[in-house]
């Protein structure tokens, strides 16, 4: 019963119900009092008053929680209010002090701010099993992070104690802050949660002596002001001296129980190798030795730094977004890349009240990740264009320029004598974009130049980013002053010169050196100005479609990819009511358009004569709808209106339906064969990586046999699923299966092959992944391996050549000329089944041998069948 002492009520619903009298739980204590008054049973009706708390996981911290009890017995206590958001559009939101904190004081509190894929959160979660399981401590952590595959902001909240932890909400006040990359310092307010006398730890690329000197004014002043201890290590520099590449996590994870104190010194080493090995020792002892010896080289390198009483620097933080950037980028979005998403008010929303956001808007986050970038050689470079074509991100574009076009150039942009007789007399400029460069090195790897003098180095190379920023800076805005190539002028069946074309996906949030995207770039670079998406939720989905920024755009036109998100399941059918809405709204223009053929004149036949089957025919069309459109505006008519509406549809459309191994595979399979089997014009991309990549590896009927995966780490049994030839099998479905790194060329060739062909295509592209076990700078030398081993043969299978009296499967890779066992022994998802179980894994790398053998027996004699 509630007491009789009681005068207000202050009720908190997770939810708002539009359009109520109130919130659910609300009306219930409502009535629930209300009915106890009307009964007996209380004497008197305290006040009740409702509000929101938690909407879309927002905090809720005993500072708001003080914030509704002193609402409640203010003088004008509001009712129907909110906490924790700044609602500026009603003002029923109730104001709170977020420094308010009752945290005990035996309670340490450390936060680490990391790099999606460095590994802290990794490493964090096994600080809280040290901790809490081993020492006999309690422990908590919260991580926050955005759906992005890697390389965006990830936070590590920790809490420790002698004492149970009831603190159910993010730090606010912590005793040690930690930032595992420095270039956070230049854009994120990292410090403002640190408290007075806490720890700073940052991992920086500067000598001790030094880092002070590179730090913002608004850091330095808040070290000082903070009276913090300030200790600092280059550990990318420790990870490259002890093999760990990237990974930075054990060394971090060390300076951190070195400075706490949590554990002494010896034991939390101990405690941290015995972690390393409980996790690592899978992926073999080579693994688990690099690890440790990062530990062990961690100490010796970090060192406290000693700071002036005064500011010294001479510049300030960066602005998350470039000056030049659009309105809505300079407020929301910009707020958003600054970390600052719970400081939001309601007001800053209303633009995008109807869910649509703006697209190209990853161009201005320059998140500056990259610790290397690729530096150009244009004497070595013959202009191939293959680290273009292979770049993940869209970093390095290739432009031609006449020299006047050059004249107000920095002197620091390099150029060379074009090669070829496309645009003979013409500069070539190849350009970096290195705050958008995630250092994967992938270009590197596939650059077949090399340096006369210098026979290591090729005609592009990596090197520290901190030598060129700037410079590159420059020269990046510069070059997007030049003009593209249009796609009009280039025969895009070469990586020199799809590579010239603007791409229309670029600066994703996609895994340093991702398999994925270079080939939904170059299908940009082809298609984009006309092509309509559909996407299966998976990794292309949050690279494609994450807040806050979007990697899709447009060209100078305006045109670019219509692209839109389905379910996992029903993406298949989703793409395919895509055609079939554009085929219907093409027949509906056509039709209107013989209705009024003798208003309309020779535009008329002009527009349905056009077969638009090249770029300049399709350009062609554009300028048919326009004039189309002004003879329109002077028509009267319910027809003539009708026609106005559905114009663009005259317009040839590719569709693309685009997800991976998992969905075409497995969930979403039926709906793939579906659209298959209807016969209808839909272009099919399946990114396959042999695993569920984006939850986190599990296998999926795409997985190779002997690889292990998650719900088959012993090794799978059975071989991978062919859809390709499922595919086949129907006799009117172009497939093709293609491998980047094995021939660029021939991705060019399926990709244009299967837009051009009228009905249904499917590519399957090999996509290395990190799930995979391997070093993702060597992804095409795995891609290669593949297909010389005969794991991914290549081939394209083409109803219309027996139209002309040839074989419609075409061979377009040599027969095996190395043993799988080579390339399984290359990657950790096969090793790991082999260190387990040699036996089994001899087993299943003979079978998996025997069908790498029969299928290039069926491909070769398909090949000879007409």
């Amino acid at each position: 019963a509630m007491p009789a002492t009681v005068k207000t009520v202050s009720v908190l619903d997770r939810t708002k119900e539009s359009g109520s009298l109130g919130e659910p739980l609300y009306l219930d204590v409502v009535t629930a009092i209300s009915q106890a008054f009307s009964n007996g049973e209380i004497a008197s009706l305290p006040k009740i008053y409702g509000g929101r708390y938690g909407l879309s996981s927002k905090e809720f911290t005993p500072a708001m929680a003080k914030a509704v009890f002193d609402n409640a017995v203010s003088a004008k206590p509001v009712n129907g209010f909110t906490v924790g958001i700044t609602d500026d559009v009603t003002n029923k939101s109730l104001a709170y002090d977020p420094t308010f904190d009752v945290e005990p004081d035996d309670v340490v509190r450390a936060v680490f701010f990391g790099l999606g894929a460095d590994g802290t959160v990794g490493a964090n979660k096994n600080s809280i099993k040290i901790i809490a399981e081993d020492a006999g401590k309690y422990g908590q952590g919260y991580f926050v992070y955005d759906s992005r595959k890697s390389g965006s902001m990830t936070t590590s909240h920790l809490r420790f104690s002698d004492n149970p932890i009831r603190s159910a909400y993010l730090i606010n006040q912590a005793d040690f802050v930690a930032c595992h990359q420095f270039q956070f310092m230049n854009k994120v307010d990292i410090l403002h949660i640190a408290k007075v006398g806490g720890t700073f730890l940052l991992n920086a690329p500067y000598p001790h002596e030094e880092v002070w000197n590179h730090l913002p004014k608004e850091v330095q002043e808040q070290i000082i002001s903070k009276k913090l201890k300030f200790y600092t290590i280059n550990a990318v520099e420790v990870a490259r001296a002890t093999g760990m590449g990237a990974r930075i996590n054990t060394i971090m994870q060390a300076c951190f129980f070195a400075i706490s104190n949590i554990l002494p010194k010896d034991e939390a080493i101990a405690q941290i190798k015995a972690a390393i090995k409980k996790t690592y020792s899978k992926k073999g002892d080579a693994i688990v030795q690099k690890n440790y010896a990062a530990v062990d080289a961690s100490l010796e390198h970090m060192f406290e730094v000693k700071y002036p009483d005064h500011v010294t620097s001479t510049f300030g933080r960066l602005a998350p977004v470039p000056a030049d950037a659009p309105a809505f980028v300079q407020g929301l979005t910009a707020k958003l890349i600054a970390d600052k998403g719970d400081s939001v008010k309601t007001s800053e929303l209303q633009e995008v009240i109807d869910g649509t956001w703006p697209t190209g808007t990853t161009q201005y986050e320059k998140r500056c990740i990259a610790t290397e970038i690729p530096v150009w050689d244009p004497e070595t470079c013959i202009q191939c264009g293959k680290c273009s074509i292979v770049c993940p991100h869209g970093v390095i574009r290739m432009k031609v320029a006449d020299e006047a076009q050059l004249a107000s150039a920095p002197s620091t942009l390099k150029r060379a004598d074009y090669k070829g007789k496309e645009f003979a007399g013409k500069k070539f400029i190849l350009q970096i974009s290195a705050e958008d460069c995630t250092g994967c090195g992938l270009c590197v790897s596939a650059c077949p130049a090399k340096n006369k003098a210098n026979p290591e180095l090729h005609a592009i190379n990596m090197d520290h980013i901190e030598n060129h920023l700037d410079v590159e800076k420059a020269n990046w805005k510069f070059f997007e002053t030049l003009p593209y190539v249009k796609r009009t002028e280039v025969q895009k069946n070469l990586p020199k010169t799809t590579q010239m074309i603007r791409p229309l996906f670029e600066f994703s949030g996609a895994c340093a050196g991702c398999g994925e995207t270079p080939y939904i770039k170059l299908l940009t670079q082809l298609f984009g100005d006309r092509m309509v998406v559909a996407n299966a939720t998976g990794c292309s989905s949050i690279y494609s479609g994450n807040l806050p920024t979007t990697p899709y755009c447009k060209d100078e036109k305006g045109h670019g990819p219509a692209w839109a998100n389905s379910l996992f399941e029903d993406n298949a059918e989703f793409g395919l009511g895509m055609r079939v809405s554009v085929d219907h709204g093409e027949e509906t223009a056509k039709s209107l358009l013989n209705e009024l053929k003798d208003q309309l004149g020779d535009i008329a036949d002009k527009i349905l004569a056009n077969p638009q089957s090249t770029d300049a025919e399709i350009d062609a069309q554009r300028d048919n709808v326009q004039e189309l459109r002004a003879k329109l505006s002077g028509i009267s008519g319910d027809v003539a209106a009708h026609l106005m509406e559905v114009a663009d549809y005259l317009i040839k459309k590719s569709v693309w339906i685009i997800g991976g191994d998992g969905w075409a595979y497995d969930i979403g399979f039926g709906g793939l064969d579906h659209a298959i089997a209807s016969g209808r014009n839909v272009n099919i991309l399946v990114v396959d990586t042999g695993v569920y990549s984006n939850t986190g590896g599990q296998q999926s009927k795409a997985t190779p046999m002997g690889a292990s995966a998650k719900f088959a780490t012993a090794g799978k049994e059975l071989p991978k699923k062919d859809l390709a030839m499922i595919a086949m099998s129907y006799g009117n479905v172009y497939v093709a299966q293609v491998a980047m790194g094995a021939n660029d060329a021939q991705v060019i060739k399926a990709m244009n092959e299967a837009e051009a062909f009228d009905g249904p295509s499917l590519i399957i592209a090999y996509s290395h992944c990190i799930n995979q076990g391997l070093n993702m700078a060597e992804g095409l030398m795995h891609q290669k391996d593949a297909v010389e081993t005969g794991s991914w043969p290549l081939y394209r299978y083409n109803p219309d050549n027996i139209k002309e009296g040839k074989a419609p499967l075409m061979l377009d890779s040599k027969a095996p000329s190395k043993p799988l066992a080579d390339y399984m022994a290359s990657e950790t998802r096969f090793m790991v089944v082999n260190k387990m179980n040699p036996e089994r894994y001899s087993t299943l790398l003979n079978r998996a041998q025997e069908g790498v053998n029969e299928k290039r027996s069926l491909l070769e004699h398909m090949s000879q069948y007409k």
